[in-house]
């Protein structure tokens, strides 16, 4: 399908994959949207010749309470997204679903609310999270690595800092009751210095492979229905 189709070029059968991302924080070093941009990476690249697959401009504004207090974020919160969610899926009636690829963690409690409203309605949607054994949390390694592979020049190389590095489970209190200032100063969980392109394009390349698969398992099983 072309890149910027006009209607009647949409497949009546499309699905429709959706990046959501957010509008944060990430360090000193990685721009705001660096989770819209993984995103939107990966949906592009995972679909490259599914011929009935529509993939949505990004949700690049979503919950990003948990970062407020850092210059530059901007979060429309859990409820209001949640909403967001739901109006964009009722919306897409015309197709046999809509996918959303998730680079931003924070919008889980959203997602899960809305997805459960969906679902009572019974639309078909579905929820694609990156797992990555052994990535740290925000700003580190990991998403500095993918952001190398994805648009090097916006990395600030000279910026390349650690944060805080306790694992998940001992900050999950704080984070929650207090947010990642609380946590760390300079806004990253994990450390960026240790990142490489190299490992960037790796991870790209198995998370683009788990997303197709994904896509495709889930519209075979929606055009079945």
């Amino acid at each position: 399908m072309p890149s910027s189709p006009t209607w009647p070029e949409v497949p009546h059968n499309a699905c429709v994959v959706v990046p959501v991302g957010s509008f944060e924080q990430h360090g000193p070093h990685l721009p705001l949207d660096t989770d819209t941009q993984i995103a939107t990476h990966l949906c592009v690249q995972a679909t490259t010749n599914m011929e009935n697959v529509v993939v949505a401009p990004p949700l690049s504004v979503t919950a990003s309470g948990e970062h407020a207090g850092f210059p530059g974020t901007i979060s429309i919160g859990t409820e209001a997204f949640a909403t967001v969610i739901v109006e964009l899926v009722r919306s897409c009636d015309w197709a046999t679903g809509v996918i959303l690829v998730h680079g931003h963690g924070g919008n889980l409690a959203a997602v899960q609310r809305a997805t459960a409203i969906l679902n009572s309605e019974r639309r078909n949607i579905a929820s694609w999270w990156p797992h990555i054994p052994g990535a740290d949390a925000h700003a580190g390694h990991t998403e500095t690595s993918l952001m190398l592979a994805i648009n090097p020049n916006l990395v600030r190389i000279d910026k390349l800092d650690v944060g805080n590095v306790q694992p998940m489970s001992e900050l999950q209190h704080d984070l929650h009751t207090q947010g990642v200032q609380a946590v760390s100063a300079n806004g990253i969980l994990g450390d960026a210095r240790s990142a490489t392109t190299q490992h960037g394009i790796e991870l790209l390349t198995e998370l683009t492979n788990n997303l197709h698969a994904f896509i495709l398992s889930a519209y075979q099983q929606w055009s079945r229905t």
